[in-house]
């Protein structure tokens, strides 16, 4: 899994104004990306706290409240990218949330 290219889409509200993608290295950092993303939310909504802690509901209710967003990851043995869905981030997210705690 290291090493694919990863970009994801994101569609922040109804309005299709709002596409963007984000383009990462690997999986792993695709996942950072997402965390990161959320936690600067996090400081711009509260920029008095100094320290903001989240727990992996609060993330998971970030990705639902997007109005889109999915993954096209990269595989060498097709030399094609592979679409996700927004589960499967959460199940990365998480993975990845938990490795780091260990």
């Amino acid at each position: 899994m290291a090493n694919r290219h990863t970009i994801i889409l994101m569609q922040t509200s109804p309005n299709r104004a709002s596409r963007t993608f984000m383009d990462y290295g690997s999986i792993t950092q695709a996942m950072d990306g997402i965390c990161g993303l959320y936690e600067r939310k996090l400081k711009d909504l509260n920029p008095a706290i100094r320290n903001i802690t989240y727990d992996i509901g609060d993330l998971y209710n970030f990705i639902d409240g997007l109005a889109d967003m999915s993954a096209l990851v990269y595989d060498h043995s097709i030399q094609a990218y592979l679409p996700y869905d927004r589960q499967w981030i959460k199940q990365k997210t998480f993975q990845h949330l938990k490795k780091l705690a260990n």
